[in-house]
């Protein structure tokens, strides 16, 4: 049987930082894979987390399995920061998963179970997760368009041309904040018209919310998955607590789903048990309590808060940085979309070609169609990856 099995294609990603440790030379930049990095290339645990966990390890009695869905406390606490006070609780269901992609995952499987022929539409570009999966479950997939690549902002005007044609009951893949992996953001007054049309469509939003916190904040990076959720009878909401907790490896994430009606809640709790069943049994519980805790603490909350916005304003202050060395090297604004980006990631605008010469000659990694992760960089290897920006002819 397993020599019937066909040789997989390598992930572009994980190629790249197999690479990337191979490579023997000390100047060496990863701005390839999607980990935030402090300034010392160390991707820390967070002081909250730290406290967190230390109460568990004292006041912990039992390792013995949660719920199909997880702790109740840790599903109340996230869609409370994401969804905020006004979140419609009589309609919505959610269960634990291992990570945002296991939300995805079981996203997309419920999208299956309750409407085999529905479409699913994904941003052109979207992170190459979506679609792989999608694929995998045989679920069709169509694209509608996202980023300019001339301005470097979104194309506002095509996405809600290609919107316009999804029909009801397809699901439409929104990044909630920090767009991945262009870094171009929707404004709210365009929300609000995205919400609009989802509404009189049909379509029902399924958004991907992964770095909230790491954009213009947490309560301005929730503002365009409240919108949609507040205009719409149902939606889905994948979350992740790896990049705002630096919780990774404990692969904590959350799937909510907003019924139609009160009446539905209980079909679709139930839909989404079972697909944890048959997926995983129980989720992984140990970040979802961590999480939980700095979040119903009010000075380890204080402390998270104030820790994320140091990360965010750092990340912020090397695209400024950035944008201003290519600016005076170039002498024009050309790249100054860099600087009005947000998250860990933008879209350089770089040829395969160009990366390739990056790489071979300064040793910086990035992706292929030129995603680069921020947070990869320091206040020391900005005018490195400037000179050679220059230096490739981007």
């Amino acid at each position: 049987m397993l020599t019937d099995l066909k040789p997989q294609a390598p992930d572009k990603i994980l190629a790249l930082m197999s690479a990337y440790k191979a490579d023997p030379r000390e100047g060496k930049i990863d701005l390839g894979v999607g980990v935030y990095k402090d300034a010392t290339g160390l991707t820390p645990v967070m002081r909250a987390v730290k406290a967190a966990e230390r109460r568990l390890v004292e006041t912990q009695d039992t390792k013995t399995y949660t719920g199909l869905a997880g702790d109740p406390a840790f599903a109340e606490a996230l869609s409370a920061l994401i969804l905020g006070p006004g979140a419609p609780r009589d309609r919505l269901a959610a269960v634990a998963t291992p990570g945002g992609t296991g939300a995805i995952r079981q996203g997309l499987e419920l999208i299956r179970m309750a409407a085999p022929e529905a479409r699913v539409w994904l941003s052109d570009p979207t992170w190459p997760n979506h679609p792989a999966i999608a694929a995998y479950l045989g679920i069709e997939t169509k694209t509608y368009r996202y980023f300019d690549s001339e301005t470097g902002g979104v194309d506002f005007d095509g996405l809600m041309a290609d919107l316009a044609q999804a029909a009801p009951g397809d699901a439409v893949v929104l990044h909630g904040c920090c767009h991945n992996p262009t870094g171009a953001n929707l404004t709210p007054d365009q929300w609000r018209d995205v919400a609009d049309l989802l509404a009189r469509t049909g379509a029902v939003p399924f958004i991907d919310i992964a770095y909230q916190g790491f954009g213009d904040g947490l309560e301005a990076d929730a503002q365009g998955t409240r919108i949609v959720a507040e205009a719409v009878p149902e939606a889905l909401v994948a979350a992740s607590c790896s990049k705002n907790f630096g919780i990774y490896r404990e692969r904590t994430g959350l799937l909510m789903a907003l019924a139609p009606s009160a009446e539905a809640l209980g079909v679709t709790q139930g839909a989404m048990a079972t697909l944890n069943r048959v997926n995983f049994s129980f989720p992984p519980d140990h970040g979802a309590r961590v999480v939980t805790e700095i979040l119903a603490d009010d000075g380890l909350r204080t402390d998270w808060e104030a820790e994320l916005e140091e990360v965010r304003l750092g990340m912020l202050a090397l695209r400024e940085q950035l944008a201003h060395a290519l600016r005076d090297r170039l002498g024009s604004d050309r790249f100054g979309f860099l600087a009005a980006h947000r998250g860990m990631f933008s879209r350089l605008g770089a040829t395969p070609e160009q990366v390739e010469a990056m790489r071979r000659d300064h040793g910086i990694y990035m992706v292929g169609d030129s995603r680069m992760n921020i947070a990869g960089l320091n206040r020391a290897t900005v005018p490195v990856l400037a000179d050679a920006i220059v230096a490739a002819g981007v």
